[in-house]
């Protein structure tokens, strides 16, 4: 008997029954499929990279490539100082896109910016003794899932680096070329695309955020009038979120925290959104390092038992900034993670645990949201709603209290964090030489002799000498000078008070 044209002829076995023909046509089918799907994951990973390319090269081709001086000027001593287009202070300059590292006012004059590869996909890490891997083809974006950063705060405690204009958040901490909410938008942009992340800022920091995200589309701009702490920044976020897709799981990060370790974040932030589709609210616990007194605790519960999220866990309950003792105590028993403010749920179990603790706010912020879509209303309701909300954290006003009822789950988290509150955590997080202060700046303006630890910040420009001082922080601004200690740095906002009180109110 003749074949049709085209057909492979099957095995002698096959043909003389040893085996069922339908089972290699079958097998012959699940090859084809398999190599198939291999194709398209390869598609879909070049289309990946060629949209970041062209995005990148665009932007390039609109903006120019610039002289990496045209930001600086020269004065007779030969020293660099950041020209007026810059303003006060150490601001990061304006990025091209977030694959061009903007040069940072930090370091040398003759750094040129690079341009780094566009990404090629990123892989989710080990967190403790299981992996999470929610992610097909290599790529990290999770459907459905909106970032929220609020960036609020004037970081007193690291004033006068930091101001009510120039927050921390604007600022290039880490001597890399980006400031942090710059750093926080690199890390987070693969879960969310731009699409998706959201930006809730006060009216002073709109144009600085601008500049410094260009890629931030302008309707994900959220302005709060007035600061209200971070449940009505984060609960304007959730319920705007929650008109424009009810299914929406939201994860709220702060904009000048420092994280290292991207792989693990990314990993826990994808658990997180794993535990939140079940209706829970969703915290990340940070690993203890050493018995601060500067942080919230978590004190960790029962397992949630997920297969999607294996180290998940209830929270047992939420514990305030303890003493020495008492935290070394909460180290001791290996229960406890560190309260880093980050929160993923879902928008509307957001908006319903405001509904029954704070009734009031809830009702307020849906009023702002209903009408956020036209300017003229939205303006309107923020004018008379916005003032009478309550002014309180979001682990007050929901946390602790839905924490108590079983409804608030944690993810035990391994990568490195710090929110950078004051000198002396700033001060660990820069290199130094032995027995040698940490410089941010031009170490060139620092010369000691036999001074160990501290920081220095040379921001005025001028040359700073420290003979047998040790653990000093000094920052010398243009326009003010901070002396202390490291042991005192966290008391730094209680001089920002007296300057206030002392009218000097445009230094702040």
């Amino acid at each position: 008997m003749s074949l049709p044209p085209g057909s492979a002829a099957l095995p002698t076995a096959q043909v003389s029954g040893s085996a069922p023909p339908i089972e290699y046509m079958f097998a012959q089918i699940m090859g084809a499929v398999q190599k198939s799907q291999a194709e398209i994951s390869d598609l879909r990973q070049e289309c990946a990279d060629l949209r970041m390319t062209n995005a990148s090269l665009e932007r390039q081709i609109r903006e120019g490539f610039q002289d990496p001086f045209h930001l600086q000027q020269q004065n007779g001593n030969g020293n660099y100082y950041a020209s007026s287009r810059m303003g006060s202070g150490f601001v990061t300059p304006v990025p091209g896109s977030p694959q061009l590292r903007a040069k940072s006012p930090f370091l040398s004059p003759h750094s040129i910016p690079s341009l780094v590869a566009s990404p090629t996909g990123h892989f989710p890490s080990p967190l403790g003794d299981n992996a999470v891997t929610p992610f097909q083809f290599g790529v990290r974006d999770i459907p459905g899932f909106y970032v929220v950063i609020p960036a609020g705060g004037a970081g007193t405690r690291l004033w006068p680096l930091s101001r009510e204009e120039h927050p921390k958040f604007l600022l290039d901490l880490t001597l890399k070329g980006r400031s942090l909410i710059q750093a926080t938008w690199d890390r987070l942009l693969p879960l969310s695309s731009p699409l998706r992340t959201t930006v809730v800022a006060g009216p002073g920091h709109v144009k600085s955020i601008r500049e410094q995200l260009p890629d931030l589309l302008s309707h994900n701009l959220f302005c709060e009038p007035g600061p209200k702490d971070s449940m009505a920044a984060i609960g304007l976020a959730a319920a705007v979120l929650a008109k424009r897709d009810p299914n929406a799981v939201i994860g709220s990060f702060a904009a000048d925290h420092m994280i290292s370790g991207d792989d693990a974040f990314l990993s826990a932030v994808a658990e997180a959104v794993e535990v939140a589709k079940k209706d829970y609210l969703v915290t990340i616990g940070i690993a203890p390092s050493h018995p601060s007194t500067g942080f919230g605790y978590i004190r960790l519960g029962n397992k949630l038992g997920m297969k999607e999220a294996p180290n998940a866990r209830l929270v047992s309950s939420f514990k305030e900034k303890p003493d020495a003792r008492t935290a070394a105590a909460y180290i001791g028993t290996g229960n406890y993670r560190w309260n880093a403010g980050m929160f993923v749920t879902k928008a509307t179990v957001l908006m319903d645990l405001l509904k029954d603790y704070k009734p009031d706010l809830h009702d307020g912020l849906q009023k702002i949201a209903a009408v956020w879509h036209d300017e003229a209303l939205r303006q309107t309701a923020l004018n008379e709603i916005w003032p009478e909300l309550e002014k309180i954290p979001i682990d007050n006003a929901v946390a602790e209290p839905a924490a108590a009822e079983g409804k608030v789950a944690v993810v035990p988290a391994t990568f490195g964090w710090d929110d950078v509150g004051d000198f002396s955590s700033l001060a660990d997080l820069l290199p130094a030489e032995s027995n040698q202060p940490r410089v941010l700046g031009d170490s060139c303006l620092v010369l000691t002799e036999q001074v160990a630890g501290g920081i220095v910040v040379p921001g005025s420009g001028r040359l700073i000498t420290c003979l047998g001082v040790d653990d000093l922080v000094i920052v010398d601004m243009p326009d003010t000078l901070l002396v202390t200690t490291r042991a005192r740095s966290q008391e730094v906002k209680r001089l920002v008070k007296k300057c206030r009180d002392a009218g000097w109110k445009q230094l702040l």
